[in-house]
């Protein structure tokens, strides 16, 4: 009884006791809690940004071979071939599966 007496009376506020036992849950325990969702947005974040950075590469890598197809007509004659298949009006073309490895 004489320790309960020591303790200031703030601290014994049922109120605040109850107020900080929910702030401890909700940054700790809850499944919504700050610490481990702040964790995971930023591995997100980083996810996110390293998509980005490979998305970003590619659009470069595409500028460039479309300005190689509007300058040089045989890039573009070669394009057409490998991509689209396309072949002249005297040509025969013969397209070969890709040879699969064999599974034992």
């Amino acid at each position: 009884m004489k320790m309960l007496q020591h303790i200031p009376a703030w601290i014994r506020n049922k109120y605040l006791l109850t107020a900080l036992v929910f702030g401890v849950w909700l940054c700790f325990f809850d499944d919504q809690d700050i610490i481990t969702t702040h964790f995971k947005h930023k591995a997100e974040l980083h996810k996110l940004e390293a998509s980005r950075d490979h998305y970003l590469g590619q659009i470069e890598e595409t500028k460039k071979e479309l300005e190689q197809l509007k300058s040089d007509p045989a890039t573009l004659e070669k394009y057409a071939r490998e991509k689209f298949w396309m072949k002249r009006d005297n040509e025969d073309l013969y397209i070969l599966p890709e040879p699969t490895p064999n599974k034992q």
